[in-house]
């Protein structure tokens, strides 16, 4: 096969982003008012178009780069720098990413003579959703006025719409005069023999009154919340070395995008947004599965999603946001058309697997933390998802949650596979709704084992008996109901009409993580999950390729997500399949190899690893980073070694399984409960491996997980 290296997502752009703030530029760090470029704050473009011309020219950068994930510099040369007698002069661009932006140009001479250069600076400014980007605002219908105040030497162009109260204020600074003519500044600047001038650019956005300041010119991270959040994860966030490259890089990569992507929201600062260029917002199941996945990297990052989750659970009833009492948030942007009302997003809660994630999630970071103190915080929140679920969660009585889309602008489906055409039958036809997908059951059943943990640690032992007697029920109604044995896998979700969707797709990898699969087929639904059709090569595919709607750069039909790599790499180590995730995490970091950076994107094609196809191309309008993917690397790892945590009782659990291509790892500051420890696991002749600690007196045990003992006892 081809070697393919240094792939990027969206090749034509370049981004930098701090918290509810990106700016996005072309590779060469212009803003030309092309496509998506601009600079977006809370999901508004505030800056649309920056033209820069040097007497009359347009300097061309010739060398661009994205500094600290949230800043950008590039040179542009002024003169030719081989000619003598010496005219060279050049000009650097710096950007700084906070809240506002701020752009500082840098003139600086290496001629032999004086040099007089006149600086000019066009902006403009459109106001368009983040979801208008790309096509141009068309929805919306204000206008955009300029007043230039030469005493404050500053620009405000206010954006006139009703209901909208926006506006950018742009500040400059010069050594020399400055000029607003017919749109753009003038700036006269004289450079003598190895003489520097500066220009200074303040981006300052203001909604509703509120100016949202640019920050200083420096490359450090800005002393803000997001900025705060991104320096304590880069400090706490675990660290892997290995042998081998691509796993070493995979992991340094996963690191720095899940320290760069912090939203900064004060109630969870370190919880991540989805993804970028265009995911920046609230996300709550996406945001507590990036933070889960990378619990072994460390556990701030959930405590934090956990937090800001709980802040936005739903309090009525309201059709065009599909809310409901105690429903948990999907999503929430700040664009114009969502301020506006003219889509439900500003706070939308059309999504049935956020609920039991939140239970499941809240139980797995007390077993790795013991904090019992942050669960007792949060009981009352999972009290509130309890009752959502038994309230709202299963409409008909049958003992299944199915979902249903009562928002003209929502969502219609509404589980993990979001999108419109994601859930189709056996013939290719979209199912309609009401939908009881089979990962959905899973979770509940996760979430009631775990929820009945939780209560029982926080001294409810009645309750959790109850929800441990529930998730028992439901573990076997489940099976009877999805169980397909003609095909050795479970039907993707139950319609409308109470029959069994029989499309093969991906969803068995999850009900492997919840452990809701008996121990005696598990194998069974391994080898469907890693046949031919539904294993790229690189990873497992939404939708099988034989399926009559397969289509391979399809959002949920065929496409293969990293993240689902990661949640079924843990499916599999729970239940010993070894050879099956060897397979699976070795077709990932290979991916991950093909991309710039070791950075694996959102979505993969579900393209076959093949000669005639040297690399799988990604999903059109992927994110790249993307936080549930570089967690994926994390978890994978995790997966590995069958690590289970157990804070309460000072103890982690592993059952390390080394495949040939990863022979050693390293991994240095693992937490758990309140304690560091170093992990150097080696793969021996034979494929035995050993594991070594250093660190804080934590016990770690070797031990399988119980469910794999039980797939072994029944495959002898």
């Amino acid at each position: 096969m081809s070697r393919v290296r240094n792939l990027r997502v969206r090749p034509d752009l370049l981004y930098v982003a701090s918290g509810w703030s990106t700016l996005v530029t072309d590779v060469r760090g212009r803003i030309t008012g092309v496509g998506a470029q601009g600079f977006f704050a809370r999901n508004t473009r505030v800056l649309s178009a920056e033209r820069i011309t040097v007497d009359g020219r347009e300097p061309v950068p010739f060398s661009t780069a994205t500094v600290q994930g949230h800043a950008q510099l590039s040179y542009a040369e002024l003169g030719d720098g081989e000619v003598l007698p010496s005219r060279a002069a050049y000009l650097a661009v710096e950007r700084f990413v906070a809240a506002g932006l701020r752009t500082r140009l840098t003139l600086f001479s290496y001629a032999e003579r004086r040099l007089d250069l006149r600086l000019r600076i066009r902006l403009d400014a459109d106001f368009a959703d983040t979801s208008e980007a790309e096509s141009g605002r068309r929805i919306q219908s204000g206008t955009v006025e300029a007043r230039w105040d030469p005493a404050g030497q500053e620009l405000l162009l206010t954006y006139r719409c009703d209901g909208l109260d926006r506006a950018v204020a742009i500040r400059v600074r010069a050594s020399g005069p400055i000029r607003y003519v017919d749109g753009g500044f003038d700036i006269d600047v004289t450079l003598p023999p190895g003489g520097v001038d500066r220009i200074d650019l303040a981006v300052e956005p203001v909604f509703d009154g509120q100016r949202l300041v640019a920050p200083a010119p420096s490359f450090a991270e800005p002393g803000d919340t997001a900025g705060s959040a991104r320096r304590r994860l880069t400090a706490e966030l675990a660290r892997l070395t290995s042998t081998n490259f691509d796993v070493t890089a995979a992991w340094r990569c996963a690191r720095e995008d899940l320290a760069g992507l912090p939203l900064g929201e004060p109630a969870g600062p370190t919880a991540p947004i989805a993804g970028l260029p265009i995911y920046q917002e609230i996300f709550g199941r996406d945001t507590m599965t990036a933070s889960w996945q990378a619990m072994l990297a460390g556990p701030t990052m959930l405590a934090d999603s956990l937090r800001l989750n709980a802040r936005h659970f739903g309090r009525r009833i309201d059709d065009w946001r599909d809310e409901e009492p105690g429903k948990p948030l999907h999503e929430a942007r700040r664009g114009p058309l969502s301020e506006l009302n003219v889509d439900p997003f500003a706070h939308y809660h059309g999504d049935w697997s956020t609920a039991p994630d939140f239970l499941v999630f809240l139980g797995q970071y007390y077993a790795w933390t013991g904090d019992l103190d942050t669960v007792r915080e949060l009981l009352p929140t999972a009290e509130r998802a309890l009752y959502w679920i038994d309230r709202y969660g299963d409409r008909d009585g049958d003992g299944f949650l199915e979902y249903h889309r009562r928002s003209r602008g929502g969502l219609k489906n509404q589980g993990w596979k979001d999108s419109d055409t994601a859930i189709v039958d056996e013939h290719g036809q979209v199912v309609p709704n009401p939908i009881a997908t089979s990962e959905v059951q899973a979770y509940w059943y996760a979430a009631l084992r775990h929820a009945a943990g939780t209560y029982a640690v926080a001294g409810h032992p009645l309750v959790a008996a109850r929800l441990a007697r529930r998730a028992a029920a439901l573990r076997r109604r489940f099976h009877r109901a999805f169980w397909l044995p003609d095909q050795g896998c479970y039907a993707m979700a139950l319609g409308p009409d109470k029959r069994p969707v029989r499309s093969v797709n991906s969803n068995d990898g999850h009900l492997l993580a919840t452990g809701i699969v008996p121990p005696r087929i598990a194998p069974l639904v391994a080898d469907r999950l890693l046949a031919p059709d539904m294993f790229s090569g690189w990873g497992v595919r939404t939708l099988s390729a034989a399926h009559p709607a397969y289509n391979p750069f399809s959002y949920h039909r065929g496409s293969v997500w990293p993240v689902e790599a990661g949640t079924i790499g843990l499916g599999l180590a729970r239940y010993g399949c070894w050879e099956h995730l060897h397979r699976l995490a070795e077709g990932m970091f290979a991916a991950s190899a093909l991309f710039a950076e070791h950075r694996l994107p959102e979505v993969l094609s579900g393209l076959p690893r093949d000669d005639a196809h040297p690399h799988p191309g990604v999903y059109p309008s992927a994110c790249s980073p993307q936080a549930w993917s570089a967690s994926a690397v994390i978890a994978l790892i995790q997966a590995l070694l069958a690590l289970r945590p157990a804070a309460p009782l000072r103890t982690i659990f592993v059952d390390p399984h080394l495949p040939a291509w990863l022979p050693d790892l390293v991994l240095e500051g693992v937490r758990v409960g309140g304690y560091t420890v170093d992990l150097t696991v080696r793969r021996r002749r034979g494929g035995r491996t050993s594991i070594r600690t250093r660190g804080d007196r934590i016990a770690v045990v070797r031990r399988p997980t119980r469910q794999a003992i039980a797939t072994r006892r029944q495959h002898r």
